[in-house]
């Protein structure tokens, strides 16, 4: 289902312009742009087949409420829930400026008291740029660790993919960011990333502590720390701004994957990242590499956030 939803969206992206693809098409807690119908429609087509086998229950960006396969099928019939989002990262995959990623996360199905922490199998797959013949995919079933592949758009063939995260124990000369995608607090939130940096790495005149990179894709986050491109990402937006363009536990429903990969990802208080199988709330979380990342940073990005009175 998800190399369809891939496919599908690479061929209209070939096929059409990127205005064309950049159309808002509706609204469904987030801005659905036209790119987005390609994925959605991919997406039904494919659970469609998914459920002939047996009855899934469906929670997915673009659906206004929970979907039953097949037809006909009663939701207390279904052993699992699915939770999906066909496509994060849609505002730089329509501009081809980087990849987006499918996201399916599977739990046994509770009805509405499933939440992300009953997720027992994550699958996240990379929808590739045009100019790019390379594209991964990884998987993780709990307790059982992290696989992956990737795929050669040429070729067609798919290898077996080793994924490191990284194990440095600080954040100078690597990679490390506090999510501020869109308009709105980006004062206060770079504000926020300027005191934990000048807390944990010891600056130089004229030379850079370390980097950070605003890849507006959750799961191309959560991939960048599972890949050990990045060290630490904080995503905010919610405890700065409450009802901004905010995380949903759609974009997060691929945690596992990171989590059975060793990547630490909790909320900024250190709790447990969790929510309901839904669409609309607002989530923060905090990924760190390894232990001593969390260590070095945890207790400064607490302390910035208290003093702010972000956190009791």
């Amino acid at each position: 289902m998800h190399a369809a939803i891939r496919d599908a969206v690479v061929d209209a992206c070939e096929r059409q312009a990127s205005e064309q693809l950049a159309r808002p098409a509706g609204d469904a807690g987030d801005t659905i742009y036209a790119i987005d119908r390609v994925g959605e429609d991919a997406l039904a087509r494919g659970l469609g087949t998914l459920s002939s086998t047996e009855p899934v229950c469906v929670v997915a960006e673009g659906l206004s409420k929970p979907l039953v396969l097949p037809r006909g099928a009663r939701e207390q019939d279904c052993r699992w829930r699915l939770l999906v989002d066909p496509i994060d990262g849609t505002r730089g995959l329509m501009y081809q400026k980087r990849s987006a990623w499918v996201l399916t996360g599977v739990a046994p199905n509770r009805g509405d008291a499933t939440r992300l922490a009953d997720i027992v199998l994550a699958v996240q797959t990379e929808i590739p740029l045009l100019k790019q013949h390379l594209a991964d995919q990884l998987w993780a079933t709990k307790g059982e660790g992290l696989e992956a592949r990737r795929w050669n758009r040429v070729t067609g063939k798919t290898d077996p993919l080793s994924l490191r995260r990284s194990g440095a124990a600080t954040i100078a000369h690597g990679f490390a960011t506090v999510v501020r995608f869109f308009p709105g607090a980006r004062d206060v939130l770079g504000a926020i990333d300027d005191e934990i940096v000048q807390a944990v790495v010891q600056a130089e005149p004229g030379r850079a502590a370390c980097f950070e990179d605003q890849y507006a894709s959750s799961a191309g986050e959560l991939y960048e720390l599972i890949g050990g491109h990045d060290r630490f990402i904080a995503d905010l937006r919610p405890l700065v701004k409450p009802g901004s363009l905010c995380c949903h536990p759609y974009d997060l429903c691929t945690a596992l994957i990171a989590t059975e990969a060793g990547v630490i990802v909790v909320r900024p208080d250190g709790g447990p990242v969790d929510a309901p199988f839904d669409l609309t709330t607002d989530m923060t979380w905090v990924g760190y590499a390894n232990d001593a990342l969390r260590s070095s940073i945890e207790p400064v990005l607490q302390r910035v956030l208290r003093r702010r009175g972000y956190l009791k």
